[in-house]
């Protein structure tokens, strides 16, 4: 049975008002990213980091998906259980536009994570509260359920399960810093990145060259724009 591998980072997003940490007015610009997403800034101010979590939560209760985010919910349903959607973003919208199966690679902002526990707790678009107590064991060392910097991402599994698993690999939204999706196309026989415009790639093997070059596929639109060809090839690969 053919799967699909979705890789969907903050591109997907971008179009339904959620700035991205590195466009040229993303919230980089406005905050010291070790001082704010990291286990250093984490210890060192934990009100600070909490405040910026909150004010991230809140921020996207406003928020609506979009056309891609509705295309990609619809095409869970269509293929039920073949849709291998991984997204690096932590907001819910894939949720909102009723997607079911989504894994968040990097966390959520609904949910809190106790630190004694491990358990993790939704509170949807609510601050997280001084001495907040967790729901599960009653401790009171709750933190955001978002994965820093210099800590381990443990769904990171699942990315090497869908490369096993999956005949076609979908890159929407996402540079490759961060998930490095040339080495996933590698693997690919058949491949489709959306992007608006070329990224260019530096390695010990290929000196500047672009990302596209190694995908079948290169959609050089926003990801609502791409929507209809990307249907397309997804519905030309699964009949084939």
């Amino acid at each position: 049975m053919k799967k699909i591998m979705i890789l969907s980072g903050a591109g997907l997003s971008a179009e339904s008002g959620i700035r991205t940490f590195r466009d040229h007015d993303g919230l980089w610009e406005n905050h010291d990213v070790m001082k704010v997403c990291s286990t250093q800034g984490w210890i060192a101010d934990r009100k600070g980091v909490t405040r910026f979590y909150n004010e991230r939560r809140a921020d996207i209760a406003s928020k609506e998906p979009n056309h891609a985010h509705k295309v990609l919910s619809q095409l869970e349903c269509e293929y039920r259980g073949r849709i291998v959607h991984l997204t690096q973003n932590i907001d819910n919208l894939m949720e909102k536009a009723g997607a079911k199966e989504v894994v968040h690679l990097h966390g959520t902002l609904t949910d809190l994570r106790c630190e004694a526990c491990l358990e993790t707790f939704d509170v949807g678009y609510a601050a997280q509260e001084p001495h907040m107590s967790c729901p599960h064991c009653g401790a009171k060392c709750i933190r955001h359920n978002v994965v820093m910097f210099g800590e381990a991402a443990p769904a990171y599994s699942h990315i090497y399960e869908a490369i096993r698993s999956s005949s076609l690999f979908i890159a929407i939204g996402t540079s490759g810093a961060v998930i490095d999706i040339v080495s996933i196309a590698k693997e690919f026989k058949h491949s489709v990145l959306i992007d608006p415009k070329r990224q260019e790639t530096v390695s010990i093997y290929d000196k500047h060259t672009y990302i596209d070059q190694y995908f079948e596929h290169f959609i050089a639109k926003k990801a609502s724009e791409a929507m209809d060809e990307l249907l397309a090839l997804i519905h030309a690969h699964m009949e084939d």
